[in-house]
């Protein structure tokens, strides 16, 4: 079928295209090849500019010396002195802070619990020697307003016997609001539950006061030195739970809580009988902070600022409470205080630890 030219002819074909194809095949290795080394190269060069680049940093790296802000335990530059001692260190309190490091700058500082949660505090550092810590504020948004939206440290829930213990934000972890705006709104922070105390300070500054004037503007002002904490577990969340904030739960004056008297720092007894009004000045002795007493129908209050009842009305001047009172008006973070100066009742009441 087929002659011999043909045969040859094929066989020519076939030799053609085998060396075609292999001459394609080279050429596609040599592509790759020369591919995977300027690859390489390219490597290379990347590789040569990072360390040229590595050398210059280095090169101005060691050129700089580091300047020492401190001499002699002293900072050179006073202004930089205060921000970096309320940056160098995180502490569980403003008094470790001051201990251990010297801060004396009243403001705000960065402190952790004991579990690692950071928070921002307001620290007084000059106050009987200072290391006071900003923990908690209580504010009163409308005295009108009876258990009403913004009573946190009574109940937001209503007059309600159901809920005799109220929002129970004296003895538990539950936060909020923030330091600045402790004259403006209530203010609750970690180191309310997790300061180890012995004392407590308060002051009762001005609403909507801005914090470079709260110790000028502040009506009242004192603090405890009789170590009284140490005996009720540390700080306030410890007290309230030795001594519940419940209606019912006790008598008037037999069922009392820890009462401990006070150094004044602004104003004194009398000034702060005064602020009360002179309806209820035979109802208490002034001189005092008192925790936890209840009244006449076992109505719970939760802090008797400046003074200690000797009376069963404490509802027309102490603060704070459980989240039933007998008497509906009763019922609220400044409780039956209506009578008392309008300093007082337009003022939030501002809680240290120590």
């Amino acid at each position: 079928m087929f002659n011999d030219y043909t045969l040859t002819q094929c066989c020519t074909i076939s030799r053609f295209y085998s060396r075609y194809k292999l001459g394609w095949e080279i050429k596609a290795e040599q592509k790759r090849e020369i591919f995977i080394r300027l690859r390489a190269m390219l490597r290379f060069i990347f590789f040569l500019m990072c360390l040229l680049q590595l050398r210059q940093v280095l090169s101005v790296m060691g050129a700089v010396t580091p300047k020492p802000i401190i001499i002699n335990g002293t900072y050179i530059n006073p202004e930089l002195g205060k921000y970096h001692a309320r940056l160098r260190t995180l502490a569980r309190s403003c008094l470790d802070i001051k201990e251990k490091h010297g801060a004396s700058q009243d403001g705000m500082y960065i402190l952790t619990t004991e579990s690692g949660t950071y928070y921002q505090a307001f620290c007084d550092m000059t106050t009987a020697g200072g290391g006071w810590t900003l923990v908690a504020s209580v504010h009163e948004n409308n005295i009108k307003g009876k258990c009403s939206l913004g009573d946190r440290w009574s109940s937001q829930q209503g007059n309600d016997q159901n809920l005799p213990e109220g929002d129970g934000t004296w003895a538990n972890t539950v936060t909020f609001g923030s330091a600045e705006a402790s004259t403006s709104d209530d203010y609750k922070n970690p180191g309310y539950y997790d300061i180890s105390a012995q004392d407590v300070s308060v002051w009762h500054v001005p609403n909507n006061e801005q914090l470079k004037s709260w110790t000028s503007s502040a009506i009242l002002r004192y603090h405890t030195d009789s170590q009284f904490l140490t005996e009720h577990g540390g700080n306030l969340y410890h007290l309230f739970k030795k001594y519940p904030m419940k209606f019912g739960a006790g008598q008037c004056k037999s069922d009392m809580g820890p009462s401990s008297p006070v150094v004044y720092d602004t104003g004194d007894k009398d000034s702060t009988a005064n602020l009360y009004g002179p309806s209820v000045g035979k109802e208490f002795e002034s001189g005092f902070i008192t925790f936890r007493v209840f009244n006449a129908d076992q109505a719970a209050v939760a802090m008797c600022s400046g003074v200690k009842p000797i009376e069963c009305n404490p509802q027309h001047y102490c603060i704070g409470g459980g989240g039933f009172f007998s008497e509906r008006q009763q019922c609220g973070d400044f409780t039956a205080l209506e009578q008392a100066s309008k300093h007082l009742t337009q003022s939030a009441v501002l809680l240290f630890y120590r």
